[in-house]
């Protein structure tokens, strides 16, 4: 007899993450997913009734099971991301609720950044508004694939068909301009239940999905196995004991790819070629291993490697620069700018740089560049030089999220200013990919 902790186990895993504007529904969308799914305690429930009941509402307000902090219950807003936990017969879960405030943008990066799925909430009775767009292109700039676009409340528009279509088909042209390679559009009631886990019965005209089945069915790939190999080196293992004398270790996460017992494998950023003697996992040698799994790399030779290098294949490395050209989301509330010295955070590395240059400035209403703005504020989406003190071996982002990406840091006080996606725009991605009508495969896409 198959027990339920063999069920879940069997089945796929998705990240997803909510966004959208203030009071277009994240929470209650999260709440509403949460209760008809059964994934809500009992006593949770009861403790949402009863703070519903002490503020004088007769029916529980489901954004309560996701608003947890108190200024955000007193507000009526969500602040910070609440990750929620949940399964079905068919998947498991791992749910970002995001903030809708255009303060809190650098909230939604956070939770997007891991996210396979962004559910992008719209007013029915608002449409597509800035906040609609800015939370679309964080969206493509992190790559996330696959993008539903929850049009909510549509019980207060009559459940009309036509609000619906002019919405999507207005969100569907901005988000496909970013890049973004599937964008599925659902019309809900996050209140009354609406299409989110059981159909409508208020709206014949939708033949798709309800939030939950697409969630449930929308492939998922996170085969980390088949992209480049790199394995950041996060400490230096020698215990220099009367039993392992001679033993010399490289211990981390491999951050992608599959690693193997003699392969040639070199050293950056300085470059040095070795070879694979031994791998230990888990306190046992293995002749192979993969994403994600923590491992320890043992090398024929003895070379001068520290936390921060990178061990990648041998024929397959990435190219070493310290120059650096990216786009970033600053979330910071002290601007950036040109000339500023920061710390570029890239994996187990951190190194000294200077702002060289920030070509340009996204404007989102049409997608345009705004020409040298010589500095960026809070939740500006931007271009950067950076200039590093040392050689960085990065990837680009569009290959690899995980070395694609980086952090910009105050070294003053160690506060994050920006969060930085090494090469190509979206927007040039989008293009590129679009020239030789790649722009709805993803399988070179890196999760």
């Amino acid at each position: 007899m198959t027990t339920t902790a063999e069920q879940l186990s069997a089945t796929t895993l998705l990240r997803f993450a909510t966004a959208g504007s203030v009071d277009d529904g994240k929470s209650t969308l999260v709440g509403r997913l949460l209760h008809d799914s059964k994934a809500v305690l009992t006593d949770q429930l009861e403790a949402v009734e009863q703070a519903s009941l002490n503020r004088g509402q007769e029916a529980p307000d489901l954004a309560l099971l996701t608003d947890g902090l108190r200024a955000e219950r007193e507000q009526g807003i969500t602040i910070d991301v609440a990750y929620r936990y949940f399964a079905t017969a068919r998947r498991r879960f791992i749910l970002a609720d995001t903030p809708g405030h255009v303060q809190y943008t650098r909230n939604m990066v956070t939770g997007a950044s891991t996210a396979e799925l962004a559910v992008v909430l719209v007013d029915a009775r608002n449409g597509v508004v800035e906040q609609t767009r800015r939370h679309a292109a964080v969206a493509a700039l992190l790559r996330v694939p696959h993008v539903v676009l929850a049009v909510n409340k549509m019980d207060l528009v009559d459940y009309a068909e036509p609000v619906f279509a002019a919405i999507a088909e207005e969100f569907t042209a901005y988000a496909a301009s970013l890049g973004v390679p599937e964008i599925t559009a659902i019309p809900i009631s996050a209140l009354a239940g609406d299409n989110v886990v059981e159909p409508s019965a208020h709206m014949d005209w939708y033949g798709g999905p309800t939030v939950l089945e697409h969630l449930e069915t929308v492939p998922v790939s996170h085969d980390l196995t088949a992209c480049h190999a790199r394995f950041p080196v996060q400490y230096v293992i020698r215990p220099q004991s009367a039993e392992h004398p001679d033993y010399r270790g490289y211990a981390g996460q491999i951050a992608a790819g599959v690693f193997r017992v003699g392969e040639a494998v070199s050293v950056l950023p300085s470059g040095r070629t070795t070879t694979i003697t031994g791998i230990d996992a888990l306190g046992e040698s293995v002749d192979i291993a993969w994403a994600p799994q923590s491992v320890t790399l043992r090398l024929a030779d003895d070379i001068d490697i520290s936390r921060g290098d990178l061990i990648a294949p041998a024929d397959d490395a990435p190219a070493v620069s310290q120059d650096v050209e990216a786009t970033v989301c600053h979330v910071a509330d002290q601007p950036l700018s040109v000339g500023q010295r920061v710390l570029l955070k890239h994996t187990t590395r951190t190194v000294k740089a200077i702002v060289k240059d920030i070509p340009s400035r996204l404007t989102l209403d049409d997608l345009s560049q705004h020409p040298a703005p010589g500095q960026l504020v809070a939740n500006d989406i931007g271009r950067v030089v950076v200039r590093t003190a040392e050689p960085l071996a990065l990837d680009p982002y569009e290959y690899s999220r995980r070395t694609g990406s980086f952090l910009l840091i105050d070294p003053a006080d160690g506060t994050t200013l920006s969060a930085g996606m090494a090469g190509a725009a979206f927007a040039e991605a989008a293009e590129a990919a679009e020239a030789v009508g790649t722009a709805d495969d993803d399988a070179e896409w890196d999760f």
